[in-house]
């Protein structure tokens, strides 16, 4: 029995039962109403946030979980290992609107989009404001999985520099350079704009911090729509009161919502959003279509060709 707490579309379930007629589905909006048929599901399909180690227990004839988002910092590895459960995700479907949105606010702080819309209400007529080319300009990429190597593709529609970081140092499709924990000064110090695309784990656990500020420019644009737990935000909010770099793009924080007392709301050089980044009317299809292949090599017993299966160790 295939159980989904994640509110899917209707659409979407007329779809899976087309292509699956043998298997019983059973579609809730939410875990707390999912919960009743979690003992007998062999197939859960959830978003990632609502399960628990005493939920897992319960679970006696769990095999897999679908997590149709990418983050797992909230799901129960320990207890997931114990049952020997696999986890899948759907990585790589955030990669087309998580580009998308990272290029614009690139656009947007280089050509002042702001500031013309401020004086667009004014109705200020000024042709002094300061603009700025992407063109030719270095992008430094925290994280070259699926998200940042698609930034890494754009950005060369741009004619940019591309300097990816990743933990092995292995090479990254459309980066120029790559560089590893030892080498990452490199990419603060040449960097214009820099993306953290980064995981939440132990590792990476306010990875970007005072020593990464200290080696940007002075111009540097960050840009966070990874985790919010990877950056420093204390620092940084202090390093752009001391405007030590130049602006700050943040779609993801230490604790979301946003503190309304924040001072990341009132900052000139600071945008906001609200954990949005990811957001594509096709983010359903996507993941669905990815857990559609995974099914299929489910039953036929190919486990070995599952894609996105997930290493307890790791967490991502």
């Amino acid at each position: 029995m295939i159980l989904s707490s994640a509110r899917l579309r209707d659409e979407i379930k007329d779809e899976l039962k087309k292509r699956f007629p043998n298997e019983e589905f059973h579609f809730y909006n939410n875990m707390k109403e999912a919960k009743a048929y979690l003992k007998q599901a062999e197939v859960l399909v959830s978003y990632g946030e609502d399960l628990t180690d005493e939920l897992v227990a319960e679970a006696k004839e769990l095999k897999w979980i679908m997590v149709i988002s990418a983050g797992l910092d909230k799901m129960p590895f320990e207890a997931l290992e114990k049952q020997d459960i696999l986890i899948t995700n759907a990585r790589g479907i955030h990669k087309t609107p998580m580009a998308e949105y990272t290029l614009s606010m690139m656009l947007q702080v280089s050509r002042k989009a702001s500031l013309l819309l401020e004086n667009q209400k004014q109705h200020t007529w000024d042709r002094k404001v300061p603009m700025t080319e992407i063109s030719g300009k270095t992008l430094g990429i925290l994280g070259t999985g699926a998200i940042g190597c698609e930034i890494a593709r754009l950005a060369k529609a741009f004619n940019m520099k591309t300097i990816g970081f990743n933990r092995s140092g292995n090479p990254a499709e459309n980066c120029d350079v790559i560089v590893d924990k030892e080498g990452i000064s490199t990419l603060y110090a040449e960097s214009d704009f820099i993306v953290n695309v980064l995981p939440s784990t132990p590792q990476t656990y306010h990875f970007v911090g005072e020593s990464a500020f200290s080696e940007m420019k002075q111009h540097a644009v960050f840009i966070n729509i990874g985790r919010g737990k990877t950056v420093d935000e204390k620092e940084l909010i202090r390093v752009l009161r001391e405007e030590r770099i130049g602006h700050a793009v943040l779609d993801v924080f230490e604790k979301e919502p946003l503190a309304e007392e924040s001072p990341l709301w009132d900052m000139k050089n600071v945008t906001v959003t609200p954990h949005l980044s990811g957001i594509s009317p096709q983010y359903q299809e996507r993941a669905i279509e990815i857990f559609c292949d995974n099914l299929t090599l489910y039953r036929n017993d190919n486990r070995k060709d599952m894609i996105n299966i997930i290493p307890y160790d790791r967490g991502y």
